[in-house]
Order: structure tokens, then C-alpha cells, then sequence
């Protein structure tokens, strides 16, 4: 077994780390308190049910950074688990928007 085989076998197994991270991330917009609390760094039990108390006012967030709109969640904290979250896939709306009125001018006598 030749150098090529350790390089195929190397290339391999970060190929799995790579898949097996990218599963392993919270999806901000569908974790509970308790998930968020065990999966993120610097964020508690109070930390994590102020993320689910915005998100079920405000809805779903856009951005991983739309994160800093939590009372008590900084940029350092959301730079600290960039890697850890994601917001999941953004699905287009099943139904189109309800169109405004046009409105007509008044003539003018």
C-alpha cells in the first residue's frame, strides 16, 4: 500500500468529518431551549428561552447573525457558534402575495 492509498484514505475521512459537522448543526428556528442551551457556547437557560420567546414573536430567523436581535446575545456569542447554527433551508411560499389596491386618481374640476 502506497502513498496514494493514505492520501485516498485522508481525503476520505475529512470528506465524512466535513458531512458529519454539517449535520450536527442546530437549526436556530426549530431547537428548543434545552438544545440550544447544551449545544451553543455562552448560552444558558435564560439566553436559550429568550431565542424561542423572539422567535415565536418575531418568526423565523433570516440570517445566523439576525440572532443578535435577542436581548443578551452578542456578535462574540454568534461568532463563537457560526459553526454550531443554521437556520435551516428557506422554502419559497406556497401562496402568492395578496396584491394592493391600485388606486385611481380624483379628477380635479
Amino acid at each position: 500500500m502506497g502513498p496514494w492509498f493514505s492520501w485516498k484514505a485522508l481525503a476520505l475521512g475529512l470528506l465524512l468529518t466535513g458531512t458529519a459537522l454539517a449535520a450536527d448543526r442546530i437549526n436556530i428556528n426549530t431547537a428548543d431551549a434545552s438544545t440550544l442551551q447544551e449545544g451553543l457556547t455562552n448560552v444558558g437557560p435564560r439566553k436559550a428561552q429568550a431565542i424561542v420567546a423572539y422567535r415565536r414573536q418575531h418568526g423565523p430567523f433570516i440570517r445566523v447573525e439576525d440572532l443578535t436581535r435577542v436581548k443578551g446575545i452578542g456578535t462574540a456569542t454568534v461568532e463563537r457558534n457560526r459553526r454550531r447554527m443554521t437556520v435551516g433551508a428557506r422554502l419559497a411560499p406556497t401562496e402568492t402575495p395578496p396584491r394592493r389596491a391600485v388606486t385611481t386618481p380624483v379628477p380635479r374640476r
